[in-house]
């Protein structure tokens, strides 16, 4: 116990070191998702069914094209509805990547295995240069 009172500093320092080294490793598993080269490459290839999962009045403004929009506080309702083969990959999108990546929880729960969320949202859709269309 003398120890840890007498050297209190050098383990705070050690402890906050630690979390330092870690902290990039556990933001960088947080932020997972799929990148928009991939996501393209799922809807080509295994016909992915596309979700925008942001409101009415952002999904006029811009979305993936073909995409289905399903706000998430609809989403547990109108999922199973809107895309009938839950063995298809499901990509859901939102501005930002932090609804989508909420969604996919959801749309997991109600069978969909393949459900993932396009890291970065739209934006990151916007900044790959692929297209966008507005209704």
């Amino acid at each position: 116990m003398k120890f840890i009172i007498d050297n209190w500093m050098l383990i705070a320092l050690a402890v906050v070191s630690g979390a330092l080294l870690l902290g990039p490793a556990i933001q960088g598993a947080v932020n997972t998702g799929l990148s928009a080269n991939d996501a393209v490459q799922l809807i080509n290839r295994e016909k992915a069914v596309v979700v925008d999962v942001c409101e009415p009045a952002e999904y006029a403004a811009g979305h993936v094209v073909g995409s289905k929009n399903i706000p998430l506080g609809d989403l547990q309702a109108k999922l199973a509805g809107a895309v009938k083969n839950k063995s298809l990959p499901l990509i859901l999108v939102c501005q930002s990547g932090a609804r989508s990546a909420r969604a996919v929880a959801t749309a997991r729960t109600l069978g969909f295995e393949q459900a993932q969320s396009l890291g970065g949202g739209l934006a990151a859709w916007k900044s790959a240069n692929l297209p966008v269309e507005k209704s």
